[in-house]
């Protein structure tokens, strides 16, 4: 693990699990506090720490391993010596950074560095992407100085918690630009493009269902689309060979450098629902079909997608009912109906929040004014908030 020495420059250490859904918010973030003038540090698990290495902001990353939250949290936690180790390093890390405040963004890598802030005495975030409580934030809520989410609705009785702060989460700059563009569907003679997006490394049932879905769409409809979608690396070829046969114009990779780009242009987004992409789609405003990937935690993603589907910015579709026969039905409605991709889109743009970066950054602004409590006063004053 790196160590940066002192510095006058106040310090914010960000500890984030390593998928997209925990990355891109503290990369958001990670940029307006730039821009601001704080020195950053990201605690991380390999996959993040690869992620950060491909980001241009410039930030130390402090690279931690974890076995998951898995069952219980607290009695894992008593009996984990792999996180009591990680503790201990994460505890040398911030006495040698003196950060201001420490944010946590969820995943189990960002509890060792949380969990020691809180210890130590630090200003603590956490900060909460999707409409369930994960089980790292779950943990970490009752001892942190703030709790920052998307919705209210994501924290039981939330009337009765006072560090709750409806935020919102954090998007890339590139995606708030997107806001500008207007949203303008296909009409019966112009080309309809769609947009397919599944997670880190795309989604397998994309790959199988998608292709089989558009052998199904008449000639006429086929002839005018022109889909980018992301495919795992393994099932590359044979989607493109799919299409390719049917005669659709088909860009297939298993990442998108230049997403944003792609998620302006799109008349339908077919997608997974992490709350990131669910925060992107609302920014940019574009209208999307959700299929939530049905083994995430706690059902997260059904939450996310039933929160934008109830608002009509979105239709959801569950994993198990997602067949050929009915995305084909579902798509030809949808491009024979322009106005209702237009109203579709206006309304998942109405729930986006493209200040939600700058909001986290002005609270931790002004926590980073708070002095340190010693850690005595500080567990006291927390077991009294608990009880």
């Amino acid at each position: 693990m790196m160590v940066l020495g002192h510095s006058r420059q106040k310090t914010v250490v960000l500890a984030a699990g390593g998928t997209g859904g925990h990355v891109f918010p503290a990369s958001a973030l990670a940029e307006e506090l730039g821009r601001r003038g704080y020195a950053l540090a990201c605690v991380t698990d390999l996959r993040g720490s690869a992620a950060w290495s491909r980001s241009n902001i410039s930030v130390h990353t402090h690279t931690v391993v974890s076995n998951g939250l898995a069952g219980a949290p607290v009695a894992f936690i008593s009996r984990s010596a792999r996180l009591t180790w990680n503790l201990g390093k994460a505890w040398l890390l911030l006495r040698n950074l003196q950060p201001s405040v420490v944010v946590g963004f969820g995943g189990s890598p960002s509890v060792p560095a949380t969990a020691a802030a809180i210890f130590a005495g630090y200003p603590t975030v956490v900060h909460e992407q999707n409409a369930v409580l994960g089980r790292a934030n779950r943990l970490l809520m009752p001892w942190v100085s703030r709790v920052a989410v998307s919705s209210l609705r994501t924290v039981p009785d939330s009337s009765k918690n006072n560090s709750l702060e409806q935020i919102g989460v954090p998007v890339r700059r590139e995606v708030r630009s997107i806001r500008e563009v207007p949203y303008v569907p296909p009409n019966s003679e112009n080309v309809v493009r769609v947009l397919i997006i599944g997670g880190s490394q795309g989604a397998r049932v994309f790959g199988e269902v998608i292709p089989a879905t558009m052998r199904i769409l008449p000639i006429s409809l086929r002839n005018r689309l022109r889909v980018s979608q992301q495919v795992r690396a393994e099932d590359c070829a044979s989607v493109v060979a799919t299409y390719k046969s049917l005669g659709i114009d088909i860009e297939a990779e298993s990442f998108f450098d230049d997403l944003p780009i792609r998620l302006a242009k799109a008349h339908l987004v077919i997608a997974r629902a992490g709350a990131s992409t669910v925060a992107e789609l609302t920014v940019a405003g574009r209208p999307a079909i959700l299929v939530p990937y049905p083994h995430a935690t706690d059902d997260h993603q059904t939450a996310n997608a039933r929160v934008l589907a109830e608002r009509g910015g979105a239709w959801l579709i569950p994993q198990a009912a997602l067949t050929p026969e009915r995305l084909a039905t579902r798509l030809q409605t949808l491009f024979g109906l322009p106005t209702l991709l237009t109203r579709t889109a206006m309304c998942a743009r109405r729930m986006g929040s493209p200040d939600a970066a700058q909001q986290l950054a002005d609270l931790i602004d002004s926590l980073s004014q708070c002095k340190r409590h010693r850690p005595s006063r500080l567990w006291w004053t927390s077991i009294k908030r608990a009880t």
